[in-house]
């Protein structure tokens, strides 16, 4: 019984590695070339594998595209989303404004690394209804995390005066977003460090305020 169970683990993880394998080509290449320009010859070429396997593995490009989203979000860690990853709980349990977002732009830069330069190609390709489909998906769930971490400041810090959740999740959409990041980091040479000092610098003055930079729990204790 245990050599049936080391076999069908091994099978399941040599599974798992081929896939990862075709989702790692893929992104090389749809990072690379574009979405149109990408052939799954070319993918399957690039992982080493037959044709065959990758349309078995995933049965169409636009799938494989929507996992190749997914890989870049997620990363090739342990597979767990965002907000079930050990840094979301650092986030949600900070007391200091300052710290939860030095947090949530620490990680979210990490995941716009990988997603800006997928995103840029496959938003050029807008025209193609699969590619369209399914980076508004991709956008939708964006905003769905950002309104939950949106949330997630506001119960703790207090937002301007003249901004409710669905105005600060815009703006972070906006600022956060993998046009940014590509347009900063990948066009004007910024370093990614850079670009999360000015994202956090960005965030505290259009969603707290300079001067709003306290808990809600109150103010901070005198020093000194």
């Amino acid at each position: 019984m245990a050599d049936v169970k080391s076999k069908r683990s091994t099978r399941v993880d040599r599974a798992a590695q081929t896939r990862l394998r075709m989702v790692r080509a893929a992104y090389e290449l749809f990072t690379e070339r574009g979405y149109q320009a990408t052939t799954m010859g070319d993918i399957a070429d690039l992982a080493g594998i037959a044709v065959q396997t990758l349309h078995f593995t995933f049965g169409t490009k636009a799938v494989l595209l929507q996992n190749t989203y997914d890989y870049a979000v997620i990363g090739e860690g342990e597979r767990l989303p965002p907000d079930k990853q050990p840094w979301y709980a650092e986030f949600r349990a900070s007391t200091r404004l300052q710290d939860a977002l030095e947090i949530l732009v620490d990680n979210v830069g990490a995941v716009l690394a990988r997603t800006a330069p997928l995103d840029d190609f496959v938003r050029s390709a807008a025209h193609e209804p699969h590619a369209a489909r399914i980076r508004s998906h991709s956008e939708m769930m964006r905003r769905q995390a950002w309104t939950a971490m949106v949330e997630q400041l506001a119960s703790r810090f207090t937002l301007t005066d003249d901004l409710n959740t669905r105005y600060a999740v815009d703006i972070l959409m906006l600022l956060m977003s993998p046009t940014s990041y590509q347009t900063f980091v990948g066009e004007y040479g910024w370093t990614p460090a850079k670009w999360r000092s000015w994202c956090a610098s960005a965030i505290t003055a259009q969603l707290f305020g300079e001067s709003k930079i306290r808990s809600k729990a109150g103010p901070p204790r005198a020093t000194g």
